[in-house]
């Protein structure tokens, strides 16, 4: 297989460009790194999209591995003849290959292979071949009755013959194809409820059904679960007559005595065989499809959600509210380094409730502390009632709470990295760091958490969870990437996701910085142990160093392209000292005929864009162009929602029907699809992304099922 045509026409990239990613990617350079430093190698794509290609390149290598291996077993077998070869040269997918291979696979117990054991093969094939256009097939089973191997009549050795023909109808490889097509065409995806008086979340699909080529991904997921935990009974429906007439097309020579028998063969495997079969196949195209959407929902969720802009430089009191065992309570300085921590009591008794004010009013005080972040589980509301009492005896303008997911918390305080990182907290106290480290900067700290556990998918849980985990992985590397990271303070957490970096060397780097004080300057990691010339080029683009005597160190310029980056600085008239002193504005504006500049520096146009940027705005943080969290001094419950009322939210999950929107009163409220813009979307990330701060309007409130309507039409 060509693979460089075949992806260069998949991905409408040049052939060239093709050809320059597959070599990139066998020489073992990473995705960030290809995206970010070989822009001209590929046309600027982005790490995204060159991970799709890795991922299809993958497929189609696995694919061709497994042609070759078909190819062998059944030339093993002395079957393989002309035609299969050819077969197997057409064939585009896995699945079509499997279905060539079918009639070669080896085969448990079946009623076609007794029969074969009972010497009627030779009899299925004369009745096939139908050639016999004036005798009956029971006359000629007669001679193939023998009580030794158990054929004690010629119906018994007729029906075995028919056993043979159904299952070679079954696994001819056009049939199958042709039925998986009309059941994709025309298929009915149905489900009914195992007892219908069985009170469950899935009452809506008690008596539901829609075409398969229209059911939507979440719906699919959704069955699948009912019928997992026993609710539902799912089916795919077909017209009876479509398919049967299509096997006597393919299985069926003319109207003799032979070709009656060879039909009523076809009807026994298209319901016994084929139908249970190919219904599978359909489901699971269908649940593969809806995971593949589903997991790629839930990564630009992710990535959004990570790339929420940090909260700098403000010292923040970590909250974790909690009923019995009180409110846990972290204060953290502007680095994320741990100042204080103390239990407070905020749900207890009155007394309680006066001391807690008076010890959190102390830290407030003690440290400069300027936000409170609140976990959003067990008593959250509680604690936030009593945060905002805090706030107005502060008498403090520029104290503020906010409202912070804490899924995964608990699962960060009791791991090994918790561990390692605060040896002298309580596990119960690790969750309010994590909680406040959280709202000053998200990525930093939610690294340290699978994403899976992050909670912000669809259905996560029944997605494949290694395919899912390489995704989400991904996408957690091409945000640290994206971002880059300090040297001297990024945690091994942190440090393990960029590009280059092993485990081991993340420790190593870790330990020499705790050995030997801060790195002065990027080519000081070049002594780190097992840190080698190709782990260095990979990574230390995305590594800052701040206050090294390279200003260069604390961009996102590569070394290799320092001397570029140099002489382009003394072509324009400045010198390092210039971008040190935060950047130099306009300089882009000089750089009139980039392909000429970049021919000069021998450089890449890409890379002269790039090495701009970095130089007008150094160590920009991507994150900081995004909308800021919404941050609160008062509170807003359920009850006090009214219809029609206007609101300021943020956007917490998109899913496939709309998006849950936080507004302030500890419940998250939907806007359906259908109540997001005035103009059609055909889903909800087409207008919507996690942390988007948006108008709402309430439509309904029903506070016993805890379920708010909200609308954005009309802003």
């Amino acid at each position: 297989m060509d693979f460089v045509a075949k992806l260069s026409q998949e991905f409408n990239i040049k052939p060239e460009y093709a050809g320059n990613i597959i070599a990139l990617l066998d020489e073992g350079n990473t995705i960030p790194f290809i995206a970010r430093y070989r822009k001209e190698m590929h046309g600027s794509m982005d790490d995204q999209l060159i991970r799709e290609f890795a991922e299809r390149l993958e497929y189609l290598r696995n694919f061709v591995a497994r042609a070759q291996e078909i190819t062998e077993l059944i030339d093993a077998q002395g079957k393989l003849t002309d035609e299969i070869k050819e077969s197997i040269a057409k064939a585009e997918t896995m699945a079509d290959l499997e279905n060539i291979y079918r009639p070669f696979r080896p085969k448990r117990k079946t009623r076609a292979s007794v029969a074969k054991e009972k010497g009627l093969e030779p009899l299925a094939e004369y009745i096939l071949a139908q050639e016999d256009e004036t005798s009956y097939p029971i006359d000629l089973a007669e001679k193939y009755v023998d009580a030794e191997k158990g054929v004690e009549t010629p119906e018994d050795a007729l029906q075995g013959a028919l056993d043979i023909i159904a299952e070679v109808c079954s696994d001819n490889p056009d049939i199958r194809k042709r039925l998986f097509n009309l059941m994709w065409v025309n298929g009915i995806v149905k489900s009914v409820a195992v007892d219908e008086e069985a009170e469950s979340v899935y009452t809506g699909y008690y008596n539901f059904s829609e075409p398969v080529k229209k059911i939507s991904g979440h719906r699919i997921l959704a069955i699948n679960r009912g019928e997992r935990e026993k609710f539902l009974k799912v089916t795919v429906e077909i017209p009876e007559d479509k398919p049967l007439n299509m096997i006597k097309k393919v299985m069926v020579k003319g109207d003799s005595p032979c070709s009656e028998a060879v039909m009523t063969a076809c009807e026994d495997a298209y319901t016994r065989l084929l139908l249970p079969s190919i219904e599978r196949e359909v489901r699971a195209e269908l649940t593969e499809n809806a995971s593949v959407a589903a997991m790629k929902l839930f990564a630009t969720n992710l990535h959004q959600l990570l790339m929420q802009p940090p909260v700098k430089d403000r010292v923040v009191i970590g909250l974790d509210p909690g009923y019995r065992t009180g409110c846990k309570v972290a204060v953290v300085d502007g680095t994320g380094r741990v100042l204080d921590t103390t239990v407070i009591y905020p749900t207890h008794s009155e007394a309680k409730v006066k001391e807690s004010k008076v010890k959190l009013l102390s830290l407030i005080k003690k440290y400069g502390a300027t936000v409170l972040s609140i976990g959003n589980g067990t008593a959250s509301k509680e604690t936030e009632l009593f945060a905002a009492e805090v706030i107005a005896e502060a008498n403090k303008p520029d104290l503020a709470y906010m409202i912070v997911s804490e899924a995964g918390a608990s699962i960060y305080s009791a791991s090994k990295l918790a561990a390692d990182e605060l040896p002298d907290l309580d596990l119960t106290l690790r969750s309010a760091v994590s909680i406040a480290r959280r709202l000053q900067d998200p990525l930093a700290e939610l690294v340290k958490i699978d994403p899976k556990s992050i909670g912000i998918g669809q259905y996560q849980h029944d997605m494949p969870q290694k395919r899912l985990g390489e995704t989400l992985d991904g996408v957690v590397e091409d945000c640290v990437n994206s971002v880059g990271a300090d040297l001297n303070t990024a945690s091994p957490a942190l440090l393990s996701r960029i590009a280059g970096l092993s485990s081991t060397v993340c420790k190593n780097i870790v330990a020499y910085r705790e050995e030997n004080g801060r790195f002065l300057s990027r080519a000081e990691l070049k002594k780190v142990p097992k840190l080698g010339p190709k782990a260095f080029e990979q990574c230390a683009g995305f590594l800052r160093v701040a206050g090294s005597k390279e200003a260069l160190d604390n961009t996102a310029v590569h070394p290799e392209s320092y001397k570029a980056a140099k002489e382009l600085l003394k072509l324009l008239g400045y010198t390092a000292k210039d971008v040190e002193s935060g950047g130099i504005k306009g300089i882009k504006e000089k750089v009139t005929d980039k392909a000429a500049v970049a021919q000069k520096l021998s450089i890449g146009v890409p890379t002269l864009e790039d090495i701009l940027s970095e130089l007008t705005q150094p160590g920009r943080d991507p994150r900081e162009s995004l909308p800021q969290p919404q941050l609160r001094t008062d509170v807003m419950g359920m009850e006090d929602l009214r219809e029609g009322m206007e609101l300021t939210g943020t956007v917490r999950n998109v899913i496939d029907f709309g998006a849950f929107v936080d507004i302030g009163v500890h419940q998250d409220g939907l806007v359906h699809i259908s109540q997001i813009s005035d103009k059609f979307i055909k889903h909800p990330s087409e207008a919507l992304k996690v942390g988007d701060i948006v108008k709402v309007k309430v439509l309904s409130v029903d506070v016993a099922k805890k379920r708010i309507s909200l609308t954005m039409k009309g802003f």
